[in-house]
C-alpha cells in the first residue's frame, strides 16, 4: 500500500535532503540556501537557519556566549566566523552516536554477505564507543565554511575554508573506522584533495591527494571483508574450500606462532575504505582505516566511471554476495561495480534523455525484485529491477497523485530534485520537489518471504524456509557456543566489569544457507506460512494470484491452485483459501512511446482493473484439509453467505474473514492510483491488486481510528463453518497461542489481547502502534514494530467464570466416576456411609488480568548525558581522557557482586538492544534467546539473559521456582517489582522466597498464599508492636527505671498499629476463616491495646474490634475497651461495644457518661428500664441549660428595636419562673410537672435574690426510690433489680448536663410552632419503640448532632408530620391545660430562663426521628 505519510509545502525547490536514522528528523536545503530541520512524525520545525548568507541569530548568539564565558572575542580579522557568508549549500547531514553506529553497521553487514568473509558467524558486531558525548550535530557543508550545530545546546561552531587550505568545500563524509577514535569528517575540495577534520580538536589531520584532477563531487565510506586479499587471502579461500574453516584457522594460528606473523587470520577482517567521485569522471578508492594522523595518503585504485563527472555514489547490499557500488553520472547512465574486483557489472540508462540526480539502494519485501531507486527531474520515483540481470526500469509511484490537489497549481508540473530512502526503515522514501517535501510510505506491514520451521526436540540447530529468485532455500542457524559465554547458567564478569548477561550487543549466530531442489513457479511477492503441525509449507503469490502447498519432509507439492489469500488452522492441518479467477494481464506501458499508445494502454489497464475487480468480488472462501497420506480434500466450498467481497483471511483457532465495506472510494483516493498498478512486478503474470496502490480499503493509516475500523470482520468455526460472535473491526493481523488460551488482534494504534478459556474474555489492550507481527510463547507475546521489539507478559487472572467452570468440571468428574462405579458394581456403589469427612476446599481469590510491556530492542543508541549537564564549561568537553575515565567508572558501577561471587545486575531491565534493520519475521524463543529473520534472510538473536527479563520469562512460562533462583542475580532493590509481577502471574507463594522484598509486600504475599503466621510476623515488624498487648506485664526494678523508654516504645507501637489497623482486621478475619485462633488472638491483643488509646482508632475500626473481641470470647478485654472508650468520650463506640457484650446497663452508662442522654432515654424507654425518669429529668435539664446559654444572634439596630417591642424583657426571676420549663418525654410517659409540685418544697423568698457571681443553690434531692437507686448503680452492676440499695440520683442528674455540651441551634419558638395538636392522638407502646431501637447499634445524640431540633427545613427532628422510625407512630402530646397547673415556685436551677423563652409549651413530643 502506498500512502502519503507527511507533506510540507515550500515556496522554493528542495535540492538537498537527509534523514536521521533513529529520530523522525530530516534536514533539507532549498535553492535559496535555507536549511531546515523538520520532525516529519509530528509535523514540527525544529530549527531553521540561513546557511548561505549570514544568520543574524547565530551571530548574536555567538557574541552572547563569549560574553557569558567572560572571554574577549578573538575573531580573526576582527570578524567572527558566524559573520562569514557560507555560500552555496552543498550537503547537509546529521551526526551523532546513532548515525555513527548505523553507518558502521551498514558497512559491516554488507561486507559480511561476501563469500570471502571466511566464516558464517554473523551479528557479532561490537558498537563503537560514544564519540559525540550526547550531542546531536547538524553539519552543513557550504562552499566557504562548514557549520557544526549542536541541536541539544544550540551551540554552533563554524570552520572556515581558510582552515582547510582555503579551498571550497563541495561534499563531505564521516569516516567510520574500525578502531575507536575521535570523530573525523572528510571534505572534498575544489582542487581534488580530500581534507580530513577532527571534530575533537577542530584541526586538519589528514589529506588525500593525487587522486582527482578536478573537483570532488561525492564521497562515501564502505568496508571490504578482506580488503586486498593478496597471497594469504587467496590461499585462505582455497584452503577453506578444501579443508574446512576450523582446520585452516588452526593452520594460520600455527603460522602466527612459528613465523611471528601477526593476525594472519585477519585476512578476512574488515577494512574501512573511502571512495570518491569527481568532476573528471574518476572513481578513486582510498584507505580510511589509518590510525596515524597528519599523513598525505595516495589512492589505492582509480578507474574511469562516467563521462562528464560522477554525480553520486551509493552502496548496495547483495544477499549472499559482496556489496556493490552504484554510481550515477552526468552522462545519464547508472553503473554497478563489484567491490572486490572493482569491475563494472552493468551500465544502464534508467530514464532516457534524462540524467539521474539521486540514487538509493532499496530492499523492500513487497517488491523483492526492485533493488535500486533513482530520480530524475520529473514527477516519478523510478525503480530498477535486478540491475545485474534484467535491469528493467519502471516508475515506482507517481508523486503528483499523492499530494493534495489544491497544492499543485493547474499549470504547474511537479518536479523531483532530490530523493533519499530511510536507511533503517526501507518503507519510508522522502523526496524534495519544487512544491515541497513529500514523505511516502510503501506498505510498512509486508514481511520477508520466510517461514520458520519447528525445531525437533534436543536439537540446537533451527531452520527456516525462504524464497529468493524462484528458489526455495533453507536457512539453518544456531548460537555459536564459543562466542556466547554469557548464555551459561552462571553469570560472569567481563574485563570491564560489565555483566555479560546485561550486554546490549547482538549475540553471535552461526548460520548456513542450503538449496532445496524443488523450484518455485514465480519470483514476485510471496507470503510463506507453515501449518500448525509444521508438516506443510504454503506459499501464496497474491499478485499472480497462485498458491502452492509443500510437504516439508520431501518438499513435494501436495496442493496448488489460484488463490490470493491463505490461512491455516492452529489445531489441524487444514487451511482456507480465497479462490479467484485469473484476471486478464495488464499491458505494459512502453517507455518513450507516443501519447496514442499510452492512451490505448491506459484504456486496456482500466478494463483489466474492472475485470480484476469483478473477479475479486466473485471470489469465495474455501476450506481444505490435508490428510496423513498427503492428499488434499475440500471440506467446504464456500463459507458465509455474505455478498460483500472478501479482502482478508486470518488463521488461528477460529477462521477470520474480512469483508469489503460498502463505503465508496473517495475522489482523491480514486485518482491516487500508482502507475505501477498497470505493470507487473515480475516478468510473469500480472497484478490484480498492485503492490503499491492508494486504493481506499477502509484501513489506511491516515484515517482516524473511528473511521478506519468499521465492523467487517467475522470469525467462523473450523468445525461447523458457522459464525462465532458478531462482526468486529478488521485487525491488521492476528496471533493465536499454540495452546489456544490467548489471542491477540492488532490494530493501527494498539493490540487487543483476550483469553479464550474457559470462555472468551477481553483482558485489555496495549498501546503498541504500527505492529507488523508477533508470536506467542506461553504467556509472552513478542511483538515487532518498524522501530522496536516489545515483549508483552500476559496473565488472564482468575475471574468468577473460572471458578464456575472449575466447579462444573469437578461435578462432571464426580458424575463420571459415579457412572463408572454403577457400571462396574451396580446400584450398590452409590450407597454411602455417613461419617466424619474432611474436605479441604482450596481458597481461590479473584485476580485481575495483568499486562506488562517491556521493550527489548530499538534503533536508538543508549542515551548518554550531554556534556553541558555534567561539565561546568563547554571548553572542558574536549578532554577525552576524563570522559573515557568516567565511562569506565560507569561500566564498573553497572554491576555489583553478591554472595558467592555471583554478579548482580543493578538495573531493573537491560538496556535496549539494537533492533535489526528493516522488516522482521519473529521466529520465537529458542535456546533462551529471541530469534528474528530480516529481509536479507539473516538470523538474529536477542538476548533474554538479563535477570529482570529471564525471571519474568520463566514465571510466564510456568517455572516460578527457576524464576526465584534467577532472582539472586538481580539487585534486591528490584525484588519488589519482580514479586508484584509474580503475584500478578499467580505465584504469590513462590514470590515469598525472594530475599529482597519489603515487609509490606511480604505481608500481602503471605496473605495471598495463606501463610498467616508469616503475615503476622511481618505485621508485628511493620507496626513495631511485638512488646505490646501482652497479658502478664509485671514490672521489676529495671522496668521501673526504664519507664520513659517503655512509654516511648508504647507510643510508637500504638502509632504503628493505628497505621496498619486495616491489615490487622484483615489478618484476624483470614485467621478466623482458616481456624487459626492463636494468630487471630495475637493480632487481636495488639489491636485492643491500640483501641484503648484516645483518638487512636476510628469509629468503624473500633466497632470492628468490638465485634471481633466478642467473637473470640474476649469479654474481659471487651469490658475494658468499653470503660476506656467511656473515659475518652467515645460514647457511640462504647455503647456499641457494650451492646455486643450484652450489657444494657453498661450501654446506658456509656451514653450517660458521655453526654448522649437522648440515646440513653430512648434505650431505657424501649427496654422498660427503671432509670427512665432520672434520665428524662437529666436530659430535660440539659436541654434547658442549652436554651439558657444559647449565644445571642447578631442583629441590626432596627431588628433589635422591633424585637424589644414584641418581647418585653423579664425584670425578675419570679417572672422567669412563670415560664414553663422544657419537657420532652417518651411516648406514654406522664409529665414530670406533677411529680415536681408534689415532691419539691416551695423555695424561700430570700433565695430569689442571689449575690452576683455566686452559684445558684440546688434544692435537696427528692426521696430515693428504687428506680433512682437502680439508675445510680448502673455504672458498676451488670443486672438491675427493683429492690437494690437506696442512693441518691443527684449525681446523675447533675453530671448528665456537662457545661461543655453544644447548645441547640434552634429557638424554642421554632420548635413549638411546628407541633400541631393533631399529633396527640397517636399512641406509642414502649415495646414497639424498644424493638425499633434494637435494630440500630448506635443512635446519633445531641452531642454529635448539633442540628437536633432544627427548624422546619433543617430536618425531621422538629417537623409536624407523623414521620417516625419504621413502625413507630407519632408520640402522644400532653394537653395544654397541664401547663396551667405548674406552680410558680420552681427550683432555682430550673427557674433561670433566658428572656427569649416565651412561648414554650409545657411538653414537647418525643419523636424517634429527632435522633436520626
Amino acid at each position: 500500500m502506498l500512502r502519503l505519510r507527511a507533506f510540507r509545502p515550500s515556496t522554493d525547490k528542495i535540492v538537498k535532503i537527509q534523514l536521521h536514522p533513529t529520530h523522525p528528523w530530516l534536514v533539507t536545503a532549498d535553492a535559496s540556501d535555507r536549511v531546515s530541520v523538520w520532525n516529519w512524525e509530528h509535523r514540527q520545525v525544529i530549527y531553521e537557519l540561513k546557511a548561505g548568507g549570514v544568520d543574524e541569530r547565530r551571530l548574536v548568539g555567538a557574541k552572547l556566549e563569549k560574553l557569558a564565558e567572560g572571554t574577549e572575542p578573538d575573531f580573526p580579522k576582527g570578524k567572527p566566523t558566524e559573520a562569514m557568508r557560507g555560500g552555496s549549500v552543498r550537503q547537509v547531514s546529521f551526526y551523532d552516536d546513532d548515525v555513527r553506529f548505523w553507518q558502521l553497521w551498514r558497512n559491516r553487514s554488507a561486507a559480511a554477505e561476501a563469500p570471502t568473509a571466511g566464516n558464517n558467524v554473523t551479528s557479532a558486531f561490537a558498537s563503537p564507543a560514544p564519540s559525540t558525548k550526547g550531542r546531536h550535530f547538524l553539519v552543513i557543508c557550504c562552499e566557504n565554511k562548514a557549520i557544526f550545530l549542536d541541536l541539544v545546546t544550540m551551540r554552533g561552531r563554524d570552520v572556515p575554508k581558510q582552515e582547510l587550505d582555503n579551498k571550497s568545500l563541495l561534499c563531505m563524509e564521516f569516516l567510520c573506522r574500525s578502531s575507536d577514535g575521535p570523530p573525523l569528517v572528510a571534505f572534498g575540495g575544489s582542487d581534488g584533495v580530500i581534507r580530513v577534520l577532527s571534530m575533537l580538536t577542530w584541526k586538519l589531520v589528514r589529506r588525500y591527494t593525487g587522486g582527482h584532477k578536478g573537483s570532488i563531487s561525492c564521497l562515501m565510506t564502505f568496508m571490504a571483508s578482506s580488503g586486498e586479499l593478496g597471497a594469504f587471502g587467496i590461499g585462505f579461500v582455497s584452503l577453506k574450500a578444501t579443508l574446512g574453516f576450523l582446520v585452516v584457522c588452526s593452520i594460520f594460528k600455527a603460522f602466527e606462532k612459528v613465523f611471528g606473523v601477526g593476525n594472519i587470520s585477519g585476512v578476512y577482517s574488515y577494512k574501512a575504505l573511502l571512495v570518491s567521485g569527481g568532476s573528471d569522471g574518476l572513481l578513486v578508492l582510498w584507505s580510511a582505516d589509518h590510525g596515524q594522523d597528519s599523513r598525505e595518503l595516495v589512492p589505492k585504485l582509480s578507474l574511469k566511471a562516467h563521462d562528464g563527472g560522477v554525480v553520486a555514489v551509493e552502496l548496495s547490499r547483495v544477499i549472499g554476495g559482496a556489496p556493490q557500488l552504484i554510481t550515477i553520472g552526468a552522462d545519464k547512465t547508472l553503473a554497478i561495480w563489484d567491490t572486490i574486483s572493482f569491475k563494472e557489472l552493468r551500465r544502464i540508462k534508467p530514464v532516457p534523455k534524462s540524467a539521474c540526480h539521486s540514487v538509493a539502494s532499496w530492499c523492500h519485501p513487497r517488491a523483492p525484485n526492485l533493488d535500486i531507486l533513482t530520480c530524475v527531474k520529473d514527477s516519478h520515483i523510478w525503480a530498477i529491477e535486478h540491475p545485474t540481470y534484467s535491469a528493467l526500469t519502471r516508475p515506482l509511484c507517481e508523486l503528483s497523485s499523492l499530494i493534495p490537489p489544491h497544492v499543485l497549481a493547474p499549470n504547474k508540473k511537479l518536479r523531483v530534485y532530490c530523493m533519499a530512502a530511510h536507511s533503517l526503515q526501507p518503507h519510508l522514501v522522502v523526496t524534495g520537489t519544487n512544491i515541497g517535501l513529500i514523505v511516502c510510505e510503501f506498505d510498512a506491514k509486508s514481511l520477508p518471504a520466510v517461514a520458520p520451521l519447528p525445531t525437533p526436540s534436543e536439537n540446537r540447530e533451527h531452520s527456516a524456509v525462504y524464497v529468493v529468485e524462484r528458489e526455495l532455500k533453507l536457512l539453518n542457524f544456531q548460537l555459536s557456543n564459543t562466542a556466547n559465554p554469557s548464555l551459561a547458567s552462571n553469570g560472569s564478569l567481563s574485563e570491564t566489569g560489565k555483566y555479560k548477561g546485561d550486554t546490549a550487543e547482538s549475540l553471535h549466530v552461526k548460520q548456513m544457507k542450503k538449496h532445496i531442489s524443488t523450484p518455485v513457479p514465480h519470483d514476485s511477492y510471496s507470503v510463506l506460512s507453515v501449518s500448525g503441525s509444521g508438516k506443510y509449507l504454503a506459499i501464496v503469490w497474491p499478485d499472480i494470484p497462485y498458491f502452492s502447498v509443500y510437504k516439508v519432509s520431501d518438499w513435494s507439492i501436495v496442493d496448488s491452485g489460484s488463490a490470493r489469500l491463505l490461512a491455516w488452522d492452529t489445531c489441524r492441518d487444514r487451511f482456507a483459501i480465497l479462490e479467484s479467477a485469473l484476471p486478464p494481464r495488464m499491458p505494459i506501458i512502453p517507455k518513450g512511446g507516443s501519447s496514442r499508445k499510452a492512451k490505448e494502454a491506459a484504456a486496456a489497464a482500466a478494463q483489466a482493473a474492472a475485470a480484476a475487480a469483478s473477479a475479486a468480488s466473485s471470489a469465495t472462501v474455501q476450506v481444505r484439509i490435508l490428510l496423513d497420506d498427503g492428499t488434499s480434500n475440500i471440506l467446504m466450498r464456500s463459507i458465509g453467505g455474505r455478498s460483500e467481497p472478501v479482502i482478508g483471511l486470518h488463521g488461528g483457532a477460529l477462521l477470520g474473514v474480512a469483508y469489503r465495506t460498502s463505503r465508496r472510494v473517495s475522489p482523491v483516493a480514486a485518482t491516487a492510483i500508482s502507475t505501477i498498478q498497470s505493470m507487473p512486478l515480475s516478468g510473469f503474470g500480472s497484478s490484480s491488486i498492485s503492490s503499491f496502490t492508494t486504493m481506499d480499503d477502509g484501513f489506511s493509516s491516515h484515517r482516524s481510528p473511528a473511521e478506519a475500523a468499521p465492523p467487517n470482520f467475522q470469525l467462523y468455526s473450523w468445525e461447523t463453518f458457522q459464525p462465532v460472535g458478531n462482526l468486529l473491526p478488521q485487525p491488521e493481523w492476528t496471533a493465536w497461542d499454540q495452546t489456544v488460551e490467548y489471542c491477540a488482534f492488532a490494530y493501527q494504534r494498539y493490540i487487543v489481547i483476550s483469553s479464550l478459556r474457559p470462555q472468551y474474555r477481553y483482558l485489555g489492550d496495549v498501546a503498541i502502534p504500527y505492529a507488523t507481527g508477533a508470536v506467542w510463547h506461553r504467556r509472552q507475546l513478542f511483538v515487532v514494530t518498524p522501530t522496536t521489539i516489545e515483549c508483552v507478559f500476559v496473565d488472564a487472572g482468575v475471574a468468577a467464570i473460572d471458578l464456575e467452570t472449575r466447579r462444573m468440571k469437578e461435578e462432571m468428574k464426580m458424575k463420571e466416576a459415579q457412572a463408572r462405579a454403577v457400571a462396574e458394581h451396580g446400584e450398590l456403589a452409590l450407597i454411602t456411609v455417613d461419617g466424619p469427612q474432611t474436605t479441604t476446599q482450596e481458597k481461590i481469590k479473584l485476580r485481575p488480568p495483568m499486562l506488562q510491556v517491556v521493550r527489548l530492542a530499538s534503533f536508538q543508541h543508549a542515551p548518554s548525558v550531554p556534556p553541558f549537564l555534567t561539565l561546568p564549561k563547554q571548553a572542558k568537553v574536549d578532554d577525552d581522557a576524563a570522559v573515557l575515565r568516567d565511562m569506565e567508572e560507569k561500566k564498573v558501577n553497572e554491576i555489583a557482586v553478591g554472595g558467592g561471587g555471583v554478579s548482580v545486575a543493578v538495573t531493573r531491565f537491560p538496556g535496549e538492544q539494537k533492533r535489526p534493520v528493516g522488516p522482521l519475521v519473529v521466529v520465537g524463543v529458542r535456546d533462551g534467546v529471541l530469534w528474528l529473520i530480516d529481509r536479507y534472510m539473516c538470523a538474529h538473536a536477542l538476548s533474554l539473559s538479563h535477570p529482570g527479563i529471564r525471571c519474568r520469562c520463566l514465571a510466564a512460562y510456568g517455572d516460578a521456582v527457576s524464576a526465584v533462583k534467577w532472582a539472586i542475580r538481580l539487585g534486591r532493590e528490584h525484588h519488589d517489582d519482580l514479586a508484584q509481577f509474580m503475584l500478578g502471574m499467580g505465584y504469590a507463594t513462590e514470590a515469598l522466597h525472594l530475599p529482597g522484598i519489603s515487609k509490606r509486600l511480604e505481608f500481602d504475599l503471605a496473605m495471598q498464599s495463606s501463610d498467616l503466621k508469616r503475615a503476622l510476623q511481618c505485621l508485628l515488624t511493620m507496626s513495631n508492636s511485638r512488646e505490646i498487648g501482652q497479658d502478664g506485664l509485671g514490672l521489676d526494678m529495671n522496668d521501673i527505671l526504664n519507664l520513659t523508654a517503655k512509654k516511648e516504645n508504647i507510643v510508637e507501637a500504638v502509632q504503628g498499629i493505628v497505621k496498619f489497623a486495616k491489615e490487622f482486621l484483615d489478618l484476624i478475619d483470614a485467621a478466623d476463616a482458616t481456624a487459626q485462633a492463636d494468630i487471630a488472638r495475637e493480632a487481636l491483643k495488639r489491636l485492643a491495646a491500640a483501641g484503648s488509646v484516645k483518638g487512636a482508632l476510628q469509629g468503624h475500626e473500633l466497632r470492628g474490634l468490638a465485634l471481633r473481641l466478642a467473637n473470640h470470647g474476649e469479654l474481659t478485654r471487651l469490658s475494658g475497651l468499653v470503660n476506656n472508650l467511656i473515659s475518652v468520650g467515645s460514647g457511640r463506640e462504647a455503647a456499641f461495644a457494650a451492646a455486643v457484650l450484652g450489657d444494657n446497663a453498661l450501654m446506658e452508662k456509656a451514653w450517660q457518661d458521655t453526654g448522649m442522654l437522648a440515646e440513653a432515654v430512648l434505650h431505657s424507654h424501649a427496654h422498660g428500664r427503671p432509670t427512665l425518669k432520672n434520665l428524662v429529668e437529666a436530659w430535660n435539664k440539659m436541654l434547658q441549660k442549652e436554651v439558657e446559654h444559647a449565644p445571642p444572634t447578631k442583629t441590626d439596630a432596627a431588628a433589635a428595636f422591633l424585637a424589644s417591642l414584641e418581647e418585653p424583657k423579664l425584670t425578675s426571676l419570679a417572672e422567669a419562673g412563670k415560664k414553663p420549663p422544657i419537657e420532652i418525654l417518651p411516648p406514654g410517659m406522664p409529665s414530670l410537672s406533677a411529680l415536681i409540685t408534689s415532691q419539691k418544697k416551695p423555695a424561700p423568698g430570700t433565695q430569689t435574690q442571689q449575690q452576683p457571681g455566686k452559684m445558684l443553690q440546688l434544692e435537696a434531692p427528692p426521696p430515693a426510690t428504687p428506680e433512682l437507686v437502680a439508675a445510680a448503680t448502673t455504672s458498676t452492676a451488670t443486672t438491675t433489680t427493683a429492690d437494690s440499695t437506696s442512693t441518691t440520683a443527684t449525681t446523675n442528674t447533675v453530671s448528665s448536663a456537662p457545661e461543655t455540651e453544644p447548645v441547640l441551634s434552634t429557638t424554642p419558638e421554632a420548635s413549638s410552632s411546628q407541633h400541631p395538636p393533631e399529633a396527640s392522638n397517636s399512641q406509642h407502646p414502649p415495646e414497639a419503640d424498644g424493638a425499633a431501637l434494637e435494630d440500630k447499634a448506635t443512635i446519633p445524640s445531641s452531642k454529635s448532632n448539633p442540628d437536633l431540633g432544627a427548624s422546619g427545613e433543617s430536618g425531621p427532628a422538629t417537623s409536624a408530620s407523623s414521620e417516625t422510625l419504621e413502625g413507630v407512630p407519632a408520640p402522644q402530646q400532653i394537653p395544654e391545660n397541664q401547663v396551667k397547673n405548674i406552680p410558680s415556685t420552681m427550683p432555682m436551677s430550673d427557674a433561670v430562663l433566658d428572656n427569649q423563652v416565651k412561648n414554650i409549651p409545657s411538653t414537647l413530643p418525643l419523636s424517634d426521628a429527632m435522633f436520626e
